[in-house]
């Protein structure tokens, strides 16, 4: 198929939704957002929820007036989670004045974490991507706001410990990570490892061949190695088929914990009660459908024929995710218009700098809608990352509940760990880390 016809325009605001008028609207210039998405292939059933937040949430910012008045447009690109066409959907889309990307793929975010400082796009990797990424020194124009998977590794271990009544209680114990074979399902391993060596557990690395339908060997190693606790990193099919797989050899799904890629409702909604008992770590928001934002969404949008997607999917686990991603990435373009021009269109090298700057307070989340479902995030020259906050929720049969506080990961263990690696690059690739000028640039 040519990348012709899988893109879809969607700069859309329809008559009347609009606090700006119509001539206003044909008048201004228009910021612009590639919107890189998959809802085909093997992962299309977890990333078409994620596609329907996002480009609802941007539908949403328009019909509220979009950020002081200029008005968002948008095109989505299917990827089918490649790699390849990932690149090529952001070579295609880049010209038209991107705002930011967000790849939705890991594999997609180290290829293009090369060509962004040429482009100067920033890139946008809410809860994925390249961990060691959150230093900014390094990474001038990487941006994994909210949480990277050592985070969510690290939160899955405490919640273990917690579990277990303690860290110390972790010696001796076995943890089998059984994770898709990808740089994705790689990023958690240094963490784990270097968990391992402080707590003396014994971890066992399982890799997963994509897409992940055939998981036997797996569960047999498991059945026969019989860990303590199993850590799924699994995305797509591959989850669905784990928590299968776990209730088939009789393994408890109380002791697994998946990433909070591995914890919405397509992965446990085809098990149902099979899946009763799952864990998984969560970026901070679960399901909210009780949320401000979700009834904006559906009075603003959907209840008016203008939703993208089912209306029963608005506030579940991955929709949320696709409107919090969304969110973060306008909120980087307000905070650049702060300082470089109110009712401006931005450039990609000013909306790196507000999602440098963001200062995304209680106040300014609840008034966005998300009272109850996000902490503030704050980032800076050499924090991209902002916020290390995460929860656990567990499937009860029927819908995730949270089971657990507020949990923070680690940042005596992690920041060692993103300094050193972020180092490393920048030896690799020849880059100076930034000066404090440069920091204010």
């Amino acid at each position: 198929m040519k990348l012709s016809k899988l893109v879809i325009a969607a700069a859309v605001v329809a008559a009347g939704a609009s606090a700006v008028g119509t001539s206003a609207f044909a008048q201004a210039k228009e910021q612009f957002i590639p919107v890189l998405s998959y809802r085909t292939g093997p992962y299309g059933p977890n990333g078409a929820p994620w596609a329907n937040g996002y480009v609802d949430y941007l539908k949403l910012v328009n019909a509220r007036g979009g950020i002081n008045g200029v008005k968002l447009s948008f095109e989505e690109c299917e990827t089918g989670y490649d790699t390849a066409r990932s690149v090529e959907c952001y070579e295609r889309l880049k010209g038209k004045g991107a705002s930011f990307v967000q790849p939705l793929s890991t594999g997609a975010t180290f290829a293009i974490t090369e060509k962004a400082p040429n482009d100067k796009i920033p890139v946008v990797t809410i809860g994925y991507g390249r961990s060691e990424s959150a230093d900014g020194s390094v990474f001038k124009w990487n941006f994994p706001i909210a949480g990277t998977y050592w985070v969510a590794a690290d939160a899955i271990i405490q919640a273990i410990a917690k579990k277990e009544g303690g860290l110390d209680k972790l010696k001796g114990k076995k943890i089998a990570l059984v994770y898709h074979d990808s740089p994705y399902g790689k990023e958690p391993i240094p963490l784990m490892q270097e968990r391992s060596k402080m707590h003396g557990f014994d971890l066992q690395l399982l890799p997963v061949t994509a897409p992940g339908v055939e998981q036997k060997a797996t569960w047999l190693q498991i059945r026969q190695a019989r860990p303590d606790y199993v850590a799924l990193w699994g995305w797509g099919v591959m989850n669905s088929t784990a928590i299968k797989e776990a209730q088939a050899t009789g393994y408890p799904r109380e002791k697994m914990y998946g990433v909070w890629w591995a914890g919405a409702e397509p992965d446990v909604k085809d098990v149902a009660d099979g899946a009763k008992g799952y864990n998984a770590v969560t970026m901070q928001h679960g399901a909210e459908p009780q949320s401000k934002l979700v009834k904006d969404v559906l009075a603003m949008l959907h209840d008016k024929g203008q939703g993208t997607g089912p209306k029963d999917e608005v506030g579940q686990v991955l929709y949320m995710r696709g409107a919090m991603s969304a969110m973060l990435g306008v909120e980087g373009i307000r905070a650049a218009q702060d300082r470089f021009g109110k009712g401006k269109v931005m450039t990609g090298e000013q909306v790196r700098w507000g999602l440098e700057n963001l200062n995304l307070t209680q106040p300014k989340l609840d008034a966005l809608g998300f009272a109850g479902v996000m902490r503030p995030i704050s980032t800076s020259c050499t924090d991209h990352m902002g916020a290390a906050w995460a929860r656990i929720h567990t499937w009860d049969g029927k819908a995730w509940k949270f089971t657990s506080d507020w949990l923070q990961a680690d940042e005596q263990i992690i920041k060692p760990m993103v300094k050193a690696t972020a180092a490393k690059y920048a030896a690799e690739k020849k880059l100076t880390p930034r000066t404090p000028e440069d920091c204010q640039s």
